[in-house]
């Protein structure tokens, strides 16, 4: 017999009561919040609101004090940060590198970096010492060795904040354009054949780009001194009153608190 059409779709990810304090300061407050496969989150608020707290500690990177967080399920995941981190070697092993401590031989890794490369637009660059990349390709280069990694869920703090326009175009039609492919996962960490590049399941976004929140997510949270002061799809976030039911929301997109 066929599941109900009313059983309810599990979560990927729960929070209950989650709060994190560093010396004395409550930077995230009581959150309380689900997370589903494929969604696309959008985490906006005021610096200093918690936003980069909050994806750090989805990541695992630091632990709530208080309340309780739970993956259902164990997720490969990729955190990209909003200045990339760039070794002191070459555009092509920042790739091959972290397909080889994946799990794939050198050779095999080194391949597929190429490949990799050519999708984001950087083979010609594939030689050149990473460091001396513009911060847009450094940025487009970190999102293709995280996307290589076939991530099921993917953390983007503030993407694009230090971009000229046309690198935040270039890095927000790669966003886009995973946000629209078929999944796909690399079946043998050891395999000789390349990786395509992959859109992760889920992905939570950091930004402060209110126009590339609308164009890019489907949900958004809005954070205020560490606490959740609206959790709405995004059209409803940008296109209906907010003065009554979430009035500091509102106060936030008048551009009160920005």
């Amino acid at each position: 017999m066929s599941p109900s059409v009313d059983t309810p779709v599990q979560p990927i990810l729960s929070l209950q009561g989650v709060s994190c304090e560093f010396n004395g300061f409550w930077a995230l407050k009581d959150l309380n919040f689900e997370l589903h496969a494929h969604e696309r989150l959008a985490i906006v608020g005021s610096n200093g609101s918690g936003k980069t707290t909050l994806l750090k500690l989805l990541h695992g990177l630091i632990a709530p004090q208080r309340g309780d967080l739970s993956w259902h399920q164990p997720f490969k995941q990729a955190m990209l940060f909003q200045r990339p981190q760039m070794l002191n070697t070459q555009v092509i092993h920042h790739v091959a590198l972290a397909l080889w401590a994946n799990g794939m031989s050198w050779k095999a890794a080194r391949q597929a970096s190429f490949e990799v490369l050519a999708q984001v637009g950087l083979q010609d660059w594939a030689w050149h010492d990473a460091k001396t990349l513009s911060v847009g390709q450094q940025q487009r280069l970190s999102l293709a060795r995280a996307w290589a990694l076939g991530p099921e869920v993917l953390l983007l703090d503030e993407p694009t904040a230090s971009l000229d326009p046309a690198s935040k175009q270039q890095v927000e039609a790669m966003i886009e354009q995973w946000t629209q492919c078929t999944p796909k996962s690399i079946e043998s960490p050891r395999s000789s054949l390349a990786p395509e590049l992959i859109q992760p399941k889920t992905w939570i976004l950091s930004s402060h780009n209110l126009g590339q929140v609308k164009r890019l997510a489907s949900r958004v949270i809005y954070l205020e001194q560490g606490a959740i002061q609206a959790d709405l799809p995004v059209w409803e976030f940008f296109n209906t009153s907010l003065a009554q039911s979430h009035p500091k929301a509102h106060a936030f997109l008048q551009g009160e608190l920005v």
